[in-house]
């Protein structure tokens, strides 16, 4: 076999690290527990390990693409850089202020999160601007120079610079900067106009602090891994995924690791908007669980939602506002503490409790024998029969079940008094509602109908829960594509070498100014094309554009997309009509009477996507043969149910097998719930279906043996 144009993938989660190694439409991986101390140690054991499965030697590898979680548990830990803020005088408390919403309304206790940087590190300098750029007070450089011999003596090792509208003058900031080079030669410099050169200082604030707070560690991390990888003999270029469902270079990476944040969950959007696509499904539910979180993200017209403002380190039972704000271009998803690794308690109102602590990969959950005592998702899942304690992880990693057993009848049963099943049952049930109601809420949020949705499920833990979780939304379809238990990882391979740059600068409809309009889009794509650039691409690149528009007196906007052609012309009434075309498909109308406006420009440079063959659909179904059988806890029924149970290696393309069923393979096993079937597609996916609505179906088509 050819080892021309291998590729490796590599995601590493709260629990385990999922690599995968593509060659010439083979694809080999594996799962390993995440190493906390030293992460480079998990990456490199799994590399080894897929290139020996693949007899691929590893200096064969021509690139790898990375997506991490360590710089949002950097984040959520506050284990980050000794980080300062230097900021316009009479705005160092912009970020403990807030937006002086109140999250939990009737919470007569709340507390709010603390800032990321306490008030003895958050330091002011004399200078202003307006809105519009126009220097009201001008900043003396002694004065600067003056901060930075203060900032030197408290040893700082990070800066992060936001000055007020910035974002439309950057002067100033770049003045601090050259001060800060020559004065501070070893700190690390983070500027607002460049990491988010956007409008609302809180937001912008944050997001600069943050991308500060965690570049020293970031930078050392990856120098430190492309170091290890060329040393085991993977000196091939490497490449990271950031939140916006694309990949960048190492060098940008370093510089801006904030756009890091989401890199795994994106890596999943983008494995399912590529299953969408292959399958011709419109309007997908996107669900992935792992050991530590799950992420819930819709995706339409093969495309997931995206947004440029999400939070990270939700403090109060993840309600929205209690986080830390970023403000990057982001895949637009829900993620709450629900994996296989989510421990549960009781609490004081006698209510059974999952998430958000984890027990991540050390100790890990109780089942796992290193000294985890708490009970995890993973342990209900073990009693409940969905999990094989002899075959977890193709049988690398042992599970005791009578440690479960026992974990769940201490934290749970002893004070509920119930028995190690019934305290497995509720646990279980009380995740998947957490589940469920997340993602009915964040359809509600933009106006959508699950009941239409397909539910793609990946991830470590998903094919376990997804039947159940089906249920409780009255989704009637669920795809289990191929390569699940790391589907992470195989987005990443599938993602485009990409960069959004967006830029703040408010217009009126009834002022545009079209000569303006078409320099800043120019700007724009030619910084967002310079980082694609930048990673080696010397191909065709593509351009999207989308702003951010409202009407005049609104505190938010809504993206608006426009077209080539409408970007380049510029038109303010073609524009208006878009924007009412896409406000009314939000909101059910528009508003009559004001005038619109536009906050945040967008130009998203990428690479062409790969031709998407369509897979052909099933011609002929036939019963599978179960390889054994099984004892389950089916939910739906509130009972133990015999299974059908089946290898995925063993079923060919058309297969059928009629709930209640396990479909187990190496890195996750499916749970098929009494209401439901399942088929073999001929790209290998298992396609879950309600067997009232599939039979309904089948009458109406008369064509029994195809799906």
């Amino acid at each position: 076999m050819s080892i021309i144009g291998a590729r490796l993938g590599v995601d590493i989660g709260g629990t385990f690290t999922d690599v995968v190694l593509e060659q010439a439409g083979h694809r080999w991986s594996t799962k390993v527990l995440t190493t906390y101390s030293a992460p480079e140690d998990a990456i490199i054991e799994g590399m080894q390990q897929v290139c020996a499965k693949s007899s691929i030697p590893v200096s064969a590898i021509g690139q790898i693409i990375h997506g991490t979680t360590l710089a949002t548990n950097a984040l959520i830990e506050r284990r980050g850089a000794k980080t300062a803020l230097i900021t316009t005088e009479g705005f160092r408390d912009v970020i403990e202020m807030r937006t002086e919403s109140r999250f939990e309304q009737y919470d007569l206790n709340l507390t709010l999160p603390e800032p990321l940087l306490p008030r003895n590190r958050r330091y002011t300098v004399k200078e202003r601007m307006d809105a519009r750029g126009r220097v009201l007070i001008p900043l003396e450089r002694a004065a600067i120079e003056e901060l930075a011999d203060e900032l030197r003596e408290a040893g700082y090792e990070s800066i992060a610079v936001g000055l007020l509208h910035s974002y439309v003058n950057d002067a100033h900031e770049r003045l601090i900067l050259d001060v800060l080079t020559e004065r501070l030669p070893g700190a690390m410099v983070s500027l607002s106009s460049e990491v988010s050169p956007q409008m609302r200082e809180y937001e912008r604030f944050n997001t600069t602090i943050a991308n500060a707070y965690i570049k020293p560690l970031m930078k050392s991390y990856l120098v430190r891994l492309k170091g290890r990888l060329a040393a085991a003999g993977a000196a091939c270029p490497i490449f990271l995924m950031h939140s916006g469902g694309g990949i960048i270079s190492l060098e940008s990476a370093s510089e801006f690791p904030v756009r890091l944040v989401e890199s795994g969950p994106a890596g999943g959007a983008v494995f399912a908007a590529d299953i969408a696509a292959r399958h011709g499904l419109q309007k997908v539910l996107s669900f992935d669980m792992g050991g530590t979180t799950a992420k819930i993200c819709l995706i339409k017209n093969y495309t997931p939602k995206t947004a440029r403002v999400f939070e990270v380190a939700r403090t109060y039972r993840f309600k929205k506002g209690s986080g830390m704000p970023i403000s990057i271009p982001v895949i637009d998803m829900v993620e709450i503490g629900a994996g296989g690794g989510s421990l549960a308690h009781v609490d004081s109102m006698n209510q059974i409790r999952v998430g958000p602590e984890s027990a991540g990969s050390e100790p890990g959950p109780a089942c796992y024998g290193h000294g985890g005592e708490r009970p995890a998702v993973t342990d209900a899942d073990v009693i409940l029969g969905k999990i094989d304690p002899q075959n977890f992880a193709a049988g690398t990693i042992p599970l005791f079940a009578d440690r479960s057993a026992a974990a769940l009848e201490r934290e749970i049963g002893g004070k509920l008094g119930m028995d190690a099943q019934e305290s497995a049952w509720g646990v279980a049930e009380v995740v998947d509602e957490n589940m469920a109601n997340a993602a009915r809420v964040h359809a509600v949020e933009n106006g959508e109908d699950l009941s239409e949705y397909t539910m793609i499920a990946f991830g470590g833990a998903a094919p376990l829960h997804a039947g159940r979780l089906c249920e409780k939304l009255g989704i009637a379809r669920c795809l289990v594509p191929p390569g699940a238990g790391v589907g992470s990882a195989i987005g990443f391979l599938r993602a485009p070498f990409s960069f959004e740059a967006n830029r703040t600068l408010f217009m009126r409809l009834a002022q545009f100014d079209t000569s303006r309009v078409t320099k800043l889009f120019d700007e724009m794509e030619e910084e967002a094309t310079r980082v694609v650039r930048s990673c080696g691409w010397a191909g065709e690149i593509r351009a999207e554009y989308k702003i951010y528009m409202r009407y005049a007196g609104q505190g938010w906007e809504i993206p608006v997309t426009l077209t080539l052609e409408e970007a380049r012309a510029a038109d303010p009434a073609v524009i208006l009509q878009r924007f009412e075309h896409e406000y009314a498909n939000l909101f059910g109308r528009t508003v009559k009477g004001l005038a619109a406006e536009i906050t945040v420009w967008s130009v998203n440079a990428h690479t062409p996507q790969a031709a998407i063959t369509p897979v052909a659909p099933v011609s002929e179904m036939r019963e599978a043969q179960a390889e054994d059988r099984r004892s389950v806890f089916d939910a739906g029924l509130g009972r133990r149910v015999e299974a059908e149970a089946h290898s995925r290696t063993s079923l060919t393309a058309g297969s059928r097998i009629n709930g209640p069923g396990i479909v187990t393979e190496d890195e996750t096993t499916i749970v098929l719930p009494s209401t439901r079937f399942a088929v073999t597609l001929n790209d290998g996916c298992i396609d879950i279906r309600l067997i009232e609505a599939a039979t309904a179906s089948v009458a109406v088509r008369k064509e029994p043996a195809h799906v």
